[in-house]
């Protein structure tokens, strides 16, 4: 028990916190590099879009970045960019990420192709690990 409460007041369980939802994110990015094989890329925009959204939602709580009850991505990614958490070249490729998987999400499919959605699986993960782990 000591040895936990020392881990806690030393800051490291935020840490094992940071570590699991790191994994969760992950697994979600796994499930949909599986469903954009399988040909569902549709659906593979839509989990990647709410991986990066709950990722820069984690990150403004890491950075102390107040939100709203109902915070909106566009909002978050600014407040980060204005933070100097990232560039504004970045903001401006998780404003593009986020359109594609409204476009997925709305069901505007002629409005991005598989190509766009295997790109957005490999910026949404780069991005993961550069911002998040």
């Amino acid at each position: 028990m000591k040895a936990a409460k020392d881990d806690y007041e030393q800051g490291q369980l935020f840490d094992v916190r940071q570590l699991i939802e790191a994994e969760v994110f992950d697994d979600f990015l796994d499930q949909a590099e599986h469903l954009y094989g399988a040909g569902y890329y549709q659906a593979a925009a839509v989990i990647a879009g709410c991986v990066l959204e709950d990722g820069i939602r984690k990150t403004c709580g890491r950075e102390g970045i107040d939100l709203p009850e109902k915070p909106k991505l566009d909002k978050m990614n600014a407040d980060l960019a204005k933070a100097g958490v990232y560039s504004k070249l970045v903001q401006k490729q998780i404003t593009a990420l986020a359109d594609l998987r409204n476009k997925a999400a709305h069901g505007e499919w002629e409005q991005f192709s598989t190509a766009d959605v295997e790109d957005m699986l490999q910026k949404v993960r780069r991005f993961m690990e550069d911002h998040f782990a």
